[in-house]
């Protein structure tokens, strides 16, 4: 198997499992009290998980690429966690669908714009009109999947 075919399965894998995360997480908020007590316990669940696993692989960082690093390489558990917060509030408000369509169009435009720039260090890849079109077809999805 290559790396590309693997790397779409972790995606749909991940996809998978993020279908699943909110309602798991909006059930652990009614739980705990609140969407941020539910991202807090989950965060702390998942870190253990990959100490382990970090653990068991013997997988250490490069000390000198990590002080190397751009400010903003550290935010990325800062976006996990409002994607978990936000997803815990939102599923039980508006649906699992609706949250994840609206999320996966946010990802969309966001991506397509950073692919175009070469933001944060990725490769550019111009905006084409397939590119549009396909961001639009999401969007218009959202209001389909909450219309429905």
């Amino acid at each position: 198997m290559n790396a590309a075919t693997i790397a779409a399965a972790l995606m749909l894998l991940a996809g998978v499992l993020s279908a699943v995360q909110a309602p798991t997480n909006a059930r652990l908020a009614g739980a705990v009290g609140s969407p941020i007590n539910a991202a807090l316990i989950s965060f702390g669940v998942g870190a253990a998980a990959l100490a382990i696993l970090a653990v068991a692989l013997r997988s250490r960082p490069d000390l000198a690429a990590v002080r190397a690093l751009p400010w903003h390489a550290w935010l990325g558990g800062l976006y996990g966690a409002l994607f978990v917060a936000g997803a815990a509030y939102a599923a039980p408000r508006i649906g699992v669908a609706s949250t994840l369509i609206i999320l996966i169009a946010g990802q969309l435009v966001a991506a397509v714009l950073i692919d175009h720039f070469g933001g944060f260090g990725v490769p550019e890849r111009a905006i084409s009109l397939e590119r549009l079109i396909g961001v639009c077809l999401v969007i218009a999805g959202v209001f389909l999947v909450r219309r429905g």
